[in-house]
């Protein structure tokens, strides 16, 4: 007997490999997702601008990051003798606006660089509802604590957020030829904004992705938004604050996207680097120095050896090298 409505996502038609680079832009799911890729050992850029929910701001910066543009002046605002800019999440500060300028823009250079040169553009798309700084009449990407009387708050029309997300995709499309990109919509619900207000939200957001991968046959879309609702429909896979996915959501999620996204060599590589992960982490309590725990070393730094040729595991050989100068230290018998 089924306790749940399990549904597997259609294999994507462009799949990650182990060489993909990968740039994950977007709300708090794309910082899950690009830490979880990162830690499997690809190349990953991930999240460069901190958490954007809205994909008004999204199109905004990566059109910046592409076309050289530096951030708009009337952005920058001082909270608390600290800088900010509105187009960027609050993780992005500095002390003054002159260090927080070069800031930014390197960070728009680099994002630039590594759009042009990656294979696949992860956009997770949180909201559809923005807030517009009355003054400038900008929508902004965070409000950085600053009085909601600054802001007027509505729901972006979705004839609106359908041009900006095409322009971005053909200035995307025009930069680097050969790049797929995966339209996800965030399984975190916006309860502040009302659960009706949300479900309108998240219905705009997920209505145009599916036009964009109508038009694009290079834009893919994968069901994580789905996946929450629907699959793993019950509030024991959520946090305390009963919005956000536990790990054990995450891990669920995750591993229905490798099955989904990833090639056969990367998905052979996960489940060879999940078992020696493990290994990693392995603390020996009472036979440090013995003719067991060196063995097990020594076979643990011949498997990253082996994989070395197509992952970058240096940091972790160099660790185990380490710990087997240490044996040296005890009478091995």
């Amino acid at each position: 007997m089924q306790f749940h409505t399990e549904f597997s996502p259609e294999p994507l038609a462009q799949r990650l490999g182990l060489n993909s680079r990968i740039v994950t832009i977007g709300s708090c799911f794309s910082d899950v997702m690009g830490r979880r890729l990162t830690d499997n050992k690809l190349a990953v850029l991930a999240n460069p601008f901190g958490t954007i929910f809205n994909p008004v701001s999204i199109a905004k910066l990566l059109t910046m990051a592409l076309r050289g543009t530096t951030p708009d002046e009337s952005g920058y605002v001082e909270r608390d003798g600290n800088w900010f800019h509105y187009d960027f999440h609050s993780s992005l500060w500095a002390k003054s606006q002159d260090a927080l300028r070069n800031q930014l823009t390197i960070r728009l250079a680099q994002t630039g660089d590594a759009i042009r040169k990656a294979d696949f553009l992860f956009l997770t798309l949180g909201s559809a509802i923005v807030h517009r700084h009355i003054e400038t009449g900008n929508v902004v990407a965070n409000c950085h604590k600053m009085p909601g009387s600054l802001f007027e708050k509505y729901l972006y029309n979705i004839d609106h957020l359908r041009d900006d997300m095409t322009r971005l995709f053909k200035t995307l499309r025009k930069a680097n030829p050969t790049l797929n990109i995966l339209l996800t919509v965030s399984p975190v619900r916006h309860t502040r904004d009302t659960l009706p207000l949300n479900s309108v939200s998240k219905s705009t957001l997920r209505v145009i992705s599916h036009e964009l991968t109508v038009w694009n046959s290079w834009v893919s879309y994968f069901p994580a938004y789905e996946l929450m609702m629907d699959d793993l429909r019950d509030y024991r896979f959520y946090e305390a604050d009963m919005i956000h996915p536990t790990t054990q959501a995450h891990d669920y999620i995750f591993n229905k996207f490798a099955e989904s996204a990833f090639d056969a060599d990367l998905r052979a590589f996960v489940d060879e680097w999940s078992q020696i992960s493990k290994s990693l982490v392995h603390r020996s309590l009472y036979s440090t120095g013995s003719r067991a725990h060196v063995q097990f070393l020594t076979k643990l730094a011949s498997q990253l050896e082996g994989i070395s040729h197509y992952a970058d595991v240096s940091a972790e050989l160099a660790e185990v090298r380490s710990r087997l100068e240490k044996c040296t230290m005890y009478d091995v018998k």
